[in-house]
């Protein structure tokens, strides 16, 4: 039990987590910065933008329960593969939108909200990734290292797509958001397993370590207790307290994000012109 591991595919894996969530990032904020141009292009007014904006943060709300249900029952690695092409697949759609279309709108709209249903299972996916791969003296700097996804996603995401929009339009911008996405949700297939038990490249040293600091599972004569009933969940004061709190912080946070990054971005202007002429 004290002797090091000769491998450390979970700390790998737990990096490859961290990609995925700035790849999450990257597809979920990419249209704030190309907000404006896709504005002008679509004759969209603030409120209607905010419409669409809005409606990935519904989807994503109401996907999160059922995207741990599934992480439970599917395990992260089909999920989070399945949800990263998902991400891909609607980060694409996105750019297909054509400006001749009645119901722009409203297709924006479902895209977005389709999108944030996909981007639910990230989280919840990734804790049950983290309760299976990580002894739970370690699961603290392995969520830490996750959730450092957000801010390097958040932080890399506005240089990239005001680069790529001023020099090739937002519709590029999004074609290669896709394809980012596309890439990294194979390469985590490829590299990934449910447990440690079914990974190839998991040394002897390295199961015992994860088995010994795992709370439940065959290795340690626990079984993983039933599943809390939801009467009991939402009579939970301790719930309702931790959800409250959340709920302030993401409102608080996602204000200041989307006035930061839909400031207009020099030189991204000019962009939906040359590409309404070239229609």
């Amino acid at each position: 039990m004290n002797e090091p591991a000769n491998s450390s595919v979970r700390w790998f894996l737990i990096f490859w987590l961290f990609v995925l969530s700035a790849v999450a990032f990257l597809d979920r904020i990419n249209i704030s910065i190309a907000g404006s141009s896709i504005a002008s292009e679509f004759g969209l007014s603030k409120v209607r933008l905010g419409w669409v904006f809005s409606a990935f943060l519904v989807g994503y709300a109401l996907f999160q329960t059922l995207g741990g249900w599934l992480a439970d029952r599917l395990g992260p690695r089909r999920v989070l593969t399945l949800g990263v092409l998902w991400w891909g697949l609607f980060t694409a759609l996105t750019a297909t939108v054509s400006n001749r279309l009645t119901g722009a709108l409203v297709l924006f709209i479902a895209i977005r909200f389709l999108l944030g249903a996909g981007e639910a299972i990230i989280y919840p996916a990734s804790n049950q990734f983290v309760a299976r791969w990580i002894p739970s003296k370690e699961r603290g700097v392995a969520n830490g290292v996750i959730f450092a996804g957000v801010g390097v996603g958040a932080g890399v995401t506005p240089p990239l797509i005001t680069f790529l929009l001023i020099h090739y339009g937002w519709r590029l911008s999004f074609w290669i958001s896709a394809g980012i996405g596309l890439l990294v949700g194979v390469v985590w297939y490829a590299i990934s397993r449910d447990t440690p038990e079914g990974h190839p490249r998991v040394s002897a040293a390295e199961l015992a370590s994860i088995q010994a600091g795992r709370t439940f599972g065959p290795a340690t004569g626990v079984e993983q207790k039933e599943l809390v009933s939801w009467t009991t969940i939402l009579k939970s004061k301790e719930v309702w307290a931790i959800t409250f709190s959340y709920f302030c912080y993401g409102y608080v946070a996602w204000i200041f994000l989307g006035l930061v990054l839909h400031l207009p971005q020099r030189g991204t202007q000019a962009r939906p012109e040359v590409q309404r002429n070239a229609h």
